[in-house]
């Protein structure tokens, strides 16, 4: 049963979260509550989350199950060798287990004709399964970070958007201002992507889409979880997932 047919039914369509391998303590799959909670908010759907754990997921079993895939960010980065990149500097970590599982569940489910969402490092995991690199990022990073999240997120800067592209259909607006939490970006654009954001005072990619197989795939560098409740333009993001789980197609307004 596709998320159209289970919308019709009155059923919510089924999105996958991927984890991370993080401590706390002793090892744990963890998954930040602010990620979840716009989905159902926002985006109507019920959530499933999915161990970083290549040995524990079943690919095609999950792929069949699922309406839609979410990559989050995380603190962790995807692993250089997964895009021909050098060494990362100490103190960045890597997930090698959550690339493992998120791009192979990420290429399936393209594959099947689904949609693929992407938060950033959602954004670079995407970037790389379509043959694209990441870079330093210097610039878009507030630096050490003392345990206060509200400051963390509070260090923005401007994105422009595309007329043509789907971000800007979907909120009408063609510069938008977001935050920035990122220690790497794309440095080559992967095959069959589209730029939907680029920083307005570098150049950066901030957003990209895709519509490979049927499959619509829409991922953007900022963290639009972080305040849904009062940005607009963060709504938009994931109730065009929402819509992009029922097949629907990206249209303006579908935020408000």
């Amino acid at each position: 049963m596709t998320g159209q047919q289970r919308s019709l039914n009155g059923v919510r369509p089924l999105v996958g979260i991927v984890c991370c391998n993080e401590q706390a303590g002793r090892p744990v799959q963890a998954v930040a509550s602010r990620f979840v909670a716009p989905l159902t908010a926002l985006a109507d759907a019920s959530v499933i989350l999915i161990p970083a754990i290549p040995e524990a997921v079943d690919l095609p079993r999950l792929t069949a199950m699922l309406d839609g895939l979410l990559l989050t960010g995380a603190r962790s980065h995807v692993a250089p060798e997964r895009y021909g990149g050098a060494a990362l500097p100490d103190g960045q970590t890597i997930d090698r287990d959550r690339d493992t599982v998120a791009l192979g569940l990420a290429r399936r489910m393209i594959d099947a004709g689904k949609p693929v969402f992407g938060i950033c490092r959602g954004l670079q995991e995407i970037n790389v399964l379509f043959g694209g690199s990441l870079g330093p990022v210097t610039s878009h990073h507030p630096g050490a970070w003392d345990g206060d999240y509200d400051a963390l997120f509070a260090h923005a800067h401007d994105v422009e958007l595309p007329a043509s592209g789907r971000l800007a259909t979907a909120t009408g607006a063609r510069r938008l201002r977001v935050n920035s939490v990122h220690q790497q970006g794309i440095d080559r654009l992967g095959a069959g992507l589209s730029v939907e954001a680029t920083g307005a005072d570098d150049g950066l990619i901030e957003a990209i889409s895709a519509c490979p197989c049927g499959a619509g795939v829409l991922a953007v560098q900022w963290h639009p979880e972080w305040d849904v409740a009062t940005s607009p333009t963060s709504r938009a993001f994931f109730t065009l997932l929402g819509a992009g789980v029922r097949g629907h197609h990206f249209q303006q307004g579908d935020y408000q």
